[in-house]
């Protein structure tokens, strides 16, 4: 395995990630990256990095993040958010991993891209929810500014970083894992 190989691994992971929190803002970045040459997509996914894939997830990305702030819809969007994310992870994983047979990359995308963002998603819906039943949905906008900030970061590190967006990963599934443990009924 290749250096650029491992690399485009941590990339896809990374951006994975960030789906979890906002599925529209990653795509975005990876399609302005594209488009400006930072980072180079596999044949099949050139497209992602044409203007209308931009104009077109430049929109879905305001919208997104508009829709998060507004108490109640935020929580329906969390429906479909996370079936959503496994999606886009998995789609964001297979554009970006070079150099690996067909088999390794649809494995790796499922797995890891699919897997990371389902688990960021539904705890980042679980949290909101959360939000809702405890402060009737007044928390909601600092939950949402908190992922959609998340979110930015974490594509933005992982198009330019993404050695350091693979250990940012790391961290965030280790606080899931942690904040699981915590709510977690024991048994007794």
């Amino acid at each position: 395995m290749t250096a650029e190989t491992i690399i485009s691994i941590f990339l896809g992971i990374g951006l994975s990630a960030s789906v979890g929190f906002r599925v529209f803002m990653p795509l975005f970045t990876l399609s302005l990256a594209a488009y400006f040459d930072v980072w180079e997509l596999n044949e099949s996914w050139e497209w992602i990095g044409s203007t209308a894939a931009i104009i077109t997830l430049g929109v879905a990305t305001l919208v997104e993040i508009c829709a998060y702030f507004i108490p109640y819809v935020d929580n329906l969007l969390d429906t479909i958010a996370v079936p959503l994310a496994a999606l886009a992870g998995t789609a964001v994983m297979l554009s970006t991993v070079a150099d690996l047979s067909p088999v390794v990359t649809w494995a790796l995308a499922i797995i890891a891209g699919g897997g990371t963002a389902a688990a960021v998603a539904g705890t980042s819906g679980t949290t909101r929810l959360a939000s809702t039943a405890t402060t009737g949905g007044l928390a909601n906008p600092i939950v949402a500014t908190l992922e959609t900030g998340t979110s930015l970061v974490m594509s933005v590190v992982s198009i330019f970083m993404p050695i350091l967006a693979i250990i940012l990963v790391v961290l965030i599934l280790f606080i899931i894992f942690k904040v699981y443990k915590k709510f977690k009924p024991s048994k007794t």
